[in-house]
């Protein structure tokens, strides 16, 4: 039904509403660090796929479980946290996958296409997962949706009211873990970060209603896919790479206009008292 630029186009809209939507998760719980740790590190996961014969995606999905629960280890030393435990796996992660490019010269698959995706190689069976993805993950957090918030705005009163924080924070980990792992191919390692931070931080500047924010960010994600495809069709650039430019053009001008809204609002309140 869709040519591969068609399928393109749709995968470009799910992936960027996936990230949207999940980036609210990373962004309001503070999981900024963890998610860029988990974009880089499993970059040797898609350059041992391609070495065996694997599907990107189980590679991806395989080192991702693999170095989540790495960093969790690490974030249980004494006296150290999770954001080193992040670096760490960060840096490890991406020298490992630079240290078997190096090793594996003859590789298939250009390194570089990990790096910033492939979104124009993507098939019938990457749109499915995406989409697949996109609504189990829209289900969760509408059916947690009370507890998500109550425990991202304040942890002592959600453990005071007899919550276990670990619960909640453990489907949160498999959401983002999961989705990291579909944002790849699409728009690489790199680059899958700003898609998950852009559009939530681009919907907070627009309004700080919680509600709204569910509804922009995602919009927000797919309209960043879908323009930055266009952009890349127009022009000689990387798709992955056009489509952060414009999730981040996005968000510079949800600041600015955040900031102009602020300006008249401040004039009219001095001229009028």
């Amino acid at each position: 039904m869709f040519g591969y630029f068609g399928l393109a186009y749709v995968e470009a809209a799910l992936v960027g509403a996936l990230g949207g939507l999940v980036g609210l998760l990373v962004v309001l719980r503070r999981r900024t660090f963890f998610a860029t740790a988990l974009t880089h590190a499993t970059f040797p996961g898609a350059i041992v796929a391609v070495l065996v014969g694997w599907n990107v995606l189980v590679g991806n999905a395989l080192f991702a479980v693999v170095l989540t629960l790495l960093m969790l280890l690490l974030a249980r030393i004494p006296n150290q946290g999770a954001q080193v435990a992040s670096g760490v796996v960060l840096t490890g992660g991406f020298a490992l996958g630079t240290v078997l490019e190096g090793l594996n010269p003859s590789l298939p698959v250009k390194a570089q296409s990990f790096l910033v995706g492939s979104i124009l190689s993507v098939d019938a069976s990457d749109v499915a997962v995406a989409a697949g993805l996109l609504a189990v993950v829209a289900v969760v957090m509408w059916a947690l949706r009370r507890r998500l918030l109550f425990s991202s705005f304040d942890v002592q009163g959600y453990r005071a009211a007899g919550y276990q924080p670990w619960a909640v924070d453990a489907v949160v980990l498999v959401i983002i873990t999961v989705t990291v792992v579909v944002l790849m191919p699409a728009v690489g390692a790199i680059l899958a970060i700003a898609i998950l931070a852009a559009p939530p931080l681009a919907a907070q500047m627009i309004s700080a209603d919680v509600t709204r924010m569910v509804w922009l960010s995602p919009t927000i994600g797919a309209i960043s896919g879908v323009a930055g495809l266009r952009v890349s069709a127009t022009w000689p650039v990387s798709a992955g790479a056009a489509i952060v430019l414009v999730a981040s053009a996005l968000l510079l001008l949800a600041v600015l206009g955040r900031w102009v809204v602020r300006t008249e609002r401040r004039y009219w309140a001095r001229k009028h008292s």
